[in-house]
């Protein structure tokens, strides 16, 4: 019920930030609503919002990243949905955005999402010009604006890195490539750092940074995050095997019939969740070296291990 709780207030604030639809374009801006109104944990939003409240921070500034995470996450869904990659008709229940709307616009919906992340983001700058211009002393006014920006900045840079070609594009590019293949284990380790790492990195490492994280502060939520998007792929690969298809909204053994070596093809179904019980401490151990306390997030994390969706 709380997890639920704060997948509303994420999703609420995700949802403010979409187009309405209209004009010539309407068609492609009704697929993309369409599939970010599917439901969803909004796990990276809400994993933001949380690093971003671990670190002190209580502004609005977070929110444009907020919804541009989400809609770069979900063009990836869009585009791994299609025929020419994972070829799934049914995502979250629902018909995928292809099967509605033709793999036309599911391409076009795919892209609108990722240049209208930027788009999204971008408004973060126009927060910042909400400046105090009655403070009790304009210098620091001055120096803190100019550090709120050098964060917006930042967390900019890592929001265009992430998910590109030394990121989720990477990863992907590598699984594309290598499916019905025998993997290694360092191809496999590439993929799941880069298809679904990436993500989940940039996500708390902008939460960070937006909150004024140092340095060391940022390499080690980086660090926690990289763990954590790896054992969530790795939930991921047994709940292909052994999970619900009414909990998945969509069909189980996919990975099987698509010739994808997973991270159980190669370890085995009971040391894949041996390792994700293991790597999920390991993350949970670096969030308690850090300052601040988030309960909440903490048992976000802890909750990977036993998703079942």
């Amino acid at each position: 019920m709380e997890i639920q709780t704060h997948v509303n207030e994420v999703e609420k604030i995700v949802l403010s930030y979409m187009p309405p639809e209209e004009g010539y374009a309407r068609t492609v801006l009704s697929a993309m609503n369409y599939t970010m109104t599917a439901g969803g944990k909004r796990l990276r939003p809400m994993l933001m919002l949380e690093t971003y409240r671990l670190f002190g921070g209580d502004q609005r500034i977070v929110e444009p990243f907020m919804a541009a995470i989400e809609m770069i996450h979900t063009y990836s869904l869009i585009h791994d949905d299609l025929p020419a990659l994972d070829n799934d008709d049914y995502r979250r229940g629902r018909k995928t955005a292809h099967i509605v709307y033709g793999e036309d616009m599911a391409i076009l919906a795919g892209d609108a999402l990722l240049n209208y992340a930027y788009e999204t983001a971008a408004k973060a700058f126009d927060l910042l010009s909400d400046r105090d211009n009655n403070a009790p002393d304009p210098k620091q006014e001055d120096t803190d604006h100019i550090r709120r920006m050098e964060q917006v900045i930042k967390a900019y840079t890592i929001l265009a890195r992430k998910p590109g070609i030394y990121g989720m594009i990477g990863g992907q590019t590598a699984d594309v490539e290598l499916t019905g293949k025998q993997l290694t284990e360092e191809e496999l380790n590439y993929i799941y750092e880069n298809k679904t790492g990436a993500l989940i990195e940039a996500s708390m490492m902008i939460g960070a940074i937006l909150a004024g994280a140092k340095e060391e502060q940022a390499a080690a939520v980086e660090k926690l995050a990289g763990i954590v998007g790896y054992a969530f792929q790795i939930q991921d690969d047994i709940l292909d095997i052994e999970g619900s298809a009414e909990e998945l909204g969509k069909p189980l053994h996919s990975d099987e019939e698509n010739g994808k070596v997973t991270y159980v093809t190669i370890h085995g179904l009971d040391k894949a969740k041996q390792d994700v019980a293991r790597m999920t401490e390991e993350a949970v151990e670096i969030l308690d070296t850090l300052p601040g306390n988030n309960q909440f997030l903490r048992e976000l994390i802890l909750s990977l291990i036993s998703r079942s969706k």
